[in-house]
């Protein structure tokens, strides 16, 4: 038996967090799960976003399923109080990743059959360093008609970044890493995180280095993708563009993610809480599925993970009671039925 902590999330998120369970239950894994309410049920419960108590459930037990959280905008941000500290986060998603020590966010998106029309042969990874850049929301009003933010990137946090790139890169077979950048714009903090990238993959020659200033890397993402194999982001362009994959592939609701940090892991969908369909019982749960399947992969449950993905790979190449995001007209719990029937002949 296997213990994890389960953040529901807002919106979609506890609807696709008991769908992604109930998934990982049928493919044959144990685990106890202990709530850490955060954003609205944590308000509810505990009067914070991310409530202490929560935060430590996730480090007392290492792993989590996580589920979306609103991101309300122009709202100045969360703040985290403890130990008489007050630490203040631009997003509830940053100040999760930021207090558990999350240091990189892994997206593996692919195609798939049914779904993905000429991009069913995608396989791409991206990891994507979420600590800093513009998203670590050091940012001022000047007066009333100027505001600015600052761009951090250091040599520390993209080391290790392309450390994480590469090592994941050779213990999956991948061939090849592309650092993804501006460096011939932003020629000091983007020019640092490739000068970074650059170096430590110097030092696995088994890997082909290559990079691409981030606008030709989204052009050739949708051109020619095929390209491509593990892609290392600053926080900004990975957070877009892992999102733009998705959606060649069919379905931000695709696309599966974990943050990973050196005592905790959290696994989650790419997508948001999506609170305007939260009451039609129609999220689409894969990309959490997905997520379930690289959680049971951590556990050492390796047989179950692939059991899911195939699982899912026959869903939707069938196109089995599909969520209407994917053309279908299924909801959130009749796609998961399919998910789990399938699972039977696996």
């Amino acid at each position: 038996m296997h213990t994890a902590a389960v953040i529901r999330g807002d919106g979609i998120g506890p609807a696709i967090c008991e769908a992604t369970q109930r998934v990982i239950e049928k493919a044959g894994v144990r685990v106890h799960w202990e709530e850490a309410p955060m954003g609205l049920e944590g308000r509810r419960r505990f009067g914070a976003d991310v409530p202490v108590e929560s935060l430590d459930t996730v480090r007392r037990l290492g792993v989590a399923l996580k589920g979306p959280m609103l991101a309300e905008r122009c709202s100045g941000g969360i703040v985290v109080e403890s130990n008489g500290a007050v630490r203040r986060y631009p997003s509830i998603n940053n100040g999760i990743r930021r207090e558990l020590g999350s240091y990189v966010n892994l997206r593996p998106i692919k195609g798939w059959e049914g779904v993905s029309g000429r991009y069913r042969e995608l396989d791409i990874v991206m990891v994507r360093e979420v600590t800093e850049d513009t998203y670590a929301g050091i940012e001022r009003r000047v007066d009333d008609d100027t505001a600015e933010a600052v761009k951090l990137i250091t040599r520390g946090a993209s080391l290790r970044a392309a450390r994480f790139a590469c090592d994941y890169a050779v213990r999956h077979g991948r061939k090849r890493i592309t650092a993804v950048h501006k460096a011939n714009v932003l020629h000091l903090t983007d020019g640092l995180f490739l000068e970074c990238v650059r170096s430590l993959a110097a030092d696995y020659p088994e890997l082909v280095f290559d990079d691409r200033m981030v606008d030709a890397a989204c052009y050739l993402l949708v051109k020619s993708p095929a390209q491509f194999d593990v892609l290392v982001l600053p926080n900004q362009y990975g957070d877009i563009l892992s999102d733009m994959v998705a959606g060649l592939v069919g379905s931000l609701g695709l696309a599966p993610g974990a943050n990973i940090g050196r005592d905790t892991t959290v696994f989650e969908a790419a997508h948001g809480a999506a609170p305007d369909i939260a009451e039609e019982g129609i999220g689409n749960p894969i990309g959490l599925i997905l997520s379930g399947a690289m959680l049971a992969d951590h556990l050492g449950e390796a047989e179950a993970a692939e059991r899911i993905r195939s699982s899912v790979a026959t869903v939707l190449r069938e196109a089995r009671s599909l969520t209407p995001d994917l053309g279908g007209s299924g909801t959130t719990r009749t796609l998961t039925d399919a998910i789990c029937t399938a699972m039977e002949s696996c």
